[in-house]
């Protein structure tokens, strides 16, 4: 970790509310830099590092995907599984107006609006994950069972390599 300050998000605010043990961790961000970037600047596999993604359904409703860094969603098994029609990767403006962060800095908690939740499967096999916490260059390492009991996700299998 660095000696910068750490930023107090809503994020933090859940898990401290939770009593989640967590590690903070910053890095120097790097715009599209994704979980490659912050992998490295950590010194942590990427496949550990979790990604959140805001898709929306055909109706437009939002929800929030949690995907190891090194996969992509296959959203045509994620609509299947979740009984949609279609699933889309929100816009970065209404991704940030769902969940009142920034795109880059998204974490799946203390998001602006509930949203469910849907979480591969295998991320919860890991011994340690890192997510982020609610700002860019910023993110937070936890034990994943910890995140299935705040956040209460639905479990896909829906990854696919990059």
């Amino acid at each position: 970790m660095s000696d910068e300050r750490l930023p107090v998000t809503p994020a933090m605010r859940v898990l401290r509310e939770f009593g989640v043990e967590f590690t903070p961790h910053t890095y120097k961000y790097e715009a599209k830099g994704g979980t490659a970037a912050s992998s490295r600047a950590l010194g942590v596999p990427e496949h550990h590092v979790v990604k959140t993604l805001i898709m929306e359904d055909e109706t437009r409703a939002p929800l929030i995907v949690l995907m190891h860094g090194d996969k992509q969603v296959s959203t045509r098994q994620l609509a299947r599984a979740i009984g949609a029609k279609s699933i889309t990767p929100c816009k970065p403006e209404v991704a940030d107006k769902h969940t009142g962060y920034q795109v880059g800095g998204t974490s799946p908690l203390g998001t602006r609006r509930e949203m469910p939740v849907y979480v591969e499967r295998s991320i919860t096999l890991l011994p340690r994950i890192w997510i982020n916490g609610g700002r860019r260059g910023f993110l937070i390492a936890l034990d994943p069972r910890e995140l299935v009991r705040v956040l209460a996700p639905t479990l896909v299998e829906v990854a696919l390599d990059e």
